[in-house]
């Protein structure tokens, strides 16, 4: 399977300037083969079970954007695939072990690891993917390979405070914003700072580009939550409504559960009880698209988008940067 920018961000990257979208192609194709090259293994069953996502597809941010920041220094250094390999099967692996934790039925349109084969199966491939990541990461040096465990080590702190929930007396919206920069700011930052890092940009470029990752890795998981309540069709691999469905709690819920208007009453009721019902969770998405609550959210999106863009310009000029501030833009039109 060829691998593309996802959706729409492929027109970002072609307006920006068509030879840096043609070197992202290019790339994320060498990407695709070493992927697959690096998962394989012996044993018939965790040979079938590590390829079962990348052969899935997928939108390959990660991958994408250290291909972007390596144009910032030697796009061409042969460490820069591997580097965008070690970042997207750090990904997979979380995806493995998430489908688990959270008793998943599909990931990517397909039946997901643990539904084909069993729970242990997943896990233990999940493994194998951080396995062979952490050993990619010894060709780009030993500060690689500290960057890798210590994004590694914020995922699982990410997933831990998720699952143990907010502190008592702490903000449950600011908990929430707190995870979701450990279990997505977090990789996207490593993508951006590798990809510089390995084709030898200058340090200040290379955390520069590493806190736009952070913003942006954030601003697209917010940028993900509001879809999937306020798109009737979505390409995101999920159905509309799937995390209300699936009881996850995100910022506009967290927002309306935070209120004090006597409106929400109902949209509160739903909220806190059970939503697998097909008609209870279409009242529930119908109320919360009109409340003040979607706009707040808006907000706090366009307040990391503007983020986002005052770091990546203050990056040198050139096609990379104008790429980096299209695709923060584009969180905000794909999310209407």
């Amino acid at each position: 399977m060829t691998a593309a920018p996802s959706g729409s961000s492929s027109a970002v990257l072609a307006a920006a300037d068509p030879d840096l979208a043609r070197a992202l192609a290019a790339g994320l194709e060498a990407v695709e083969a070493r992927l697959r090259e690096v998962v394989t293994s012996s044993h018939p069953l965790l040979d079938r079970s590590s390829r079962h996502l990348v052969e899935a597809g997928g939108k390959r941010v990660r991958p994408m954007l250290t291909l972007l920041a390596a144009q910032l220094g030697d796009a061409d250094h042969p460490h820069v695939v591997d580097a965008a390999v070690v970042v997207e099967l750090t990904h997979l692996a979380t995806l493995y072990h998430d489908d688990v934790m959270d008793e998943a039925d599909v990931r990517r349109g397909a039946p997901s690891a643990n539904t084909r084969w069993t729970n242990t199966v997943a896990i233990l491939t999940g493994d194998y993917l951080f396995a062979r990541a952490s050993d990619l990461t010894a060709t780009l040096g030993t500060e690689a390979t500290h960057i890798q465990s210590q994004t590694f080590a914020r995922l699982v702190e990410g997933q831990i405070a998720e699952t143990a929930g907010p502190l008592d007396g702490s903000d449950p919206v600011e908990h929430h914003l707190k995870v979701i920069a450990d279990k997505t700011g977090s990789l996207i930052a490593t993508s951006a700072r590798l990809g510089a890092m390995v084709a030898g940009a200058p340090d200040d470029v290379v955390e520069t580009v590493a806190r736009f990752g952070e913003v942006y890795g954030t601003a697209f998981q917010l940028s993900d939550d509001l879809i999937d309540i306020a798109s009737e069709a979505v390409d995101t691999g999920k159905t509309p409504g799937t995390d209300l469905r699936e009881g996850i709690r995100t910022l506009p819920v967290l927002l309306v559960l935070a209120g004090q208007d006597g409106d929400s009453g109902r949209l509160r009721e739903l909220l806190t009880d059970d939503l697998t019902d097909d008609v209870r969770l279409a009242e529930a998405l119908r109320l919360l698209r009109v409340h003040p609550a979607m706009d707040q959210a808006r907000a706090r999106l366009v307040s990391y988008v503007d983020e986002a863009r005052a770091i990546a310009g203050s990056l040198p000029k050139g096609p990379a940067r104008t790429a980096l501030l299209g695709l923060s833009d584009f969180l905000l039109a794909r999310t209407g």
